[in-house]
């Protein structure tokens, strides 16, 4: 897999190997210690639960959206979550070049930081011409398994095409071609990955229906910015999606034919919330030189030849681990990657639950801020 990197220069990458070493990096941390970070849940309206987590100069967005299936073969008793990772948007080179259709409207879809799929594009045109024109959209509702993060059809166009200039992710080099396709694939699959515990999530609690019914939360991971420690930044946006995601309680009933009728609330608050105490955060450890750091800059990932992904719980429990890179590491070096990866861990779940639930204390009185504000 190839990761995004941005080449170290010839007098940055000693300095950086040498500070190190010394339990101190370029911006003045020490080799345990995160940028500062920003979380934010509910900025996306139409969706069942969404959060953005701004990490250094990472951004990242994050949308669910529960919608009813039918369970798996091998778990009837179960739901179950499916991710998709976008990271396409449009160039700057693009956005100044209206005049193709294809390049406005993935210039759009990358403004609202949305995802756009190859082969759904009359309802994503419909939207984004409206958008671009400055007129409500009119027309069907969102089909099941459409990209759904587009809500600000009224934003004006001028409005639209600077964010995107802005805020897309591929506006760098290192997302052309197949390298974010790559990257994209190994970000999904170790969300799986981590998912794939029954005790993550209770999976359970999204049957409806044994064999029948049940709810799949469709989990959508939108690159806005790279800026470094991509793994980390999408689990806590994950997790804290999650954390906001409410899904309408459901009644089943059976009439005397044994026939089976399913009912909505159509209460708001009356809504079931996952519980996410034991959703795994990721914490991805570089090895420089002899030593290794947490939440690694695009700079200092460009002097690792090697990195540890270490997903822990709460309780400092590894679920999932896994290297990325090229290089080797020593069974002593693991070991203590390890350690610092739960250590570390723990002190990220604290914060971030302590976030969320202050955040939800606020309730209405909340101000939000949005992702494009």
């Amino acid at each position: 897999m190839r990761q995004p990197r941005r080449p170290c220069g010839a007098g940055s990458r000693p300095r950086a190997v040498s500070l190190t070493q010394e339990d101190l990096r370029v911006d003045g941390r020490s080799c345990e210690d995160y940028r500062c970070a920003e979380v934010e849940t509910g900025v996306v309206s139409n969706t069942s639960g969404s959060a953005r987590v701004q990490l250094g100069h990472t951004d990242i967005l994050v949308g669910v959206k529960a919608e009813m299936g039918t369970p798996k073969l091998e778990k009837p008793d179960e739901g179950y979550l499916e991710f998709f990772v976008d990271w396409e948007g449009l160039a700057s080179t693009s956005v100044c070049n209206p005049a193709s259709e294809a390049s406005v409207d993935n210039g759009l879809a990358a403004a609202l930081g949305c995802p756009y799929r190859t082969g759904e594009h009359s309802l994503w045109q419909a939207r984004l011409r409206s958008a671009l024109r400055g007129l409500p959209w009119e027309g069907a509702s969102e089909q099941p398994g459409r990209s759904w993060l587009l809500e600000a059809a009224s934003l004006p166009a001028q409005e639209l095409l600077l964010a995107s200039s802005s805020s897309s992710a591929s506006a760098t080099p290192e997302f052309e071609g197949r390298g974010g396709d790559d990257l994209g694939t190994e970000i999904a699959s170790t969300l799986y990955r981590i998912f794939s515990s029954r005790s993550s999530v209770d999976l359970q609690s999204l049957c409806i229906s044994p064999r029948e019914h049940c709810w799949v939360l469709y989990v959508d991971v939108l690159l806005l910015e790279c800026g470094g420690n991509l793994f980390d930044a999408i689990s806590l946006a994950v997790k804290a999606a999650l954390f906001n995601t409410r899904i309408p309680k459901v009644r089943v009933l059976e009439d005397e034919e044994g026939s089976k009728d399913i009912e909505l609330s159509d209460d708001p608050y009356d809504c079931m919330q996952l519980s996410v105490e034991n959703v795994p955060c990721i914490v991805t450890l570089c090895k420089i030189g002899c030593r290794h750091v947490v939440d690694a800059t695009l700079q200092e990932e460009a002097c690792s030849l090697a990195s540890l992904l270490v997903a822990v719980t709460s309780s400092g429990v590894v679920t999932c681990m896994r290297k990325v890179g090229k290089g080797s590491l020593d069974p002593e070096s693991i070991f203590e990657m390890m350690e610092t990866g739960k250590r570390v861990g723990k002190v990220q779940h604290t914060t971030l639950q302590d976030i969320l639930h202050k955040e939800e204390s606020l309730g209405p009185r909340r101000q939000k801020v949005g992702f494009l504000g």
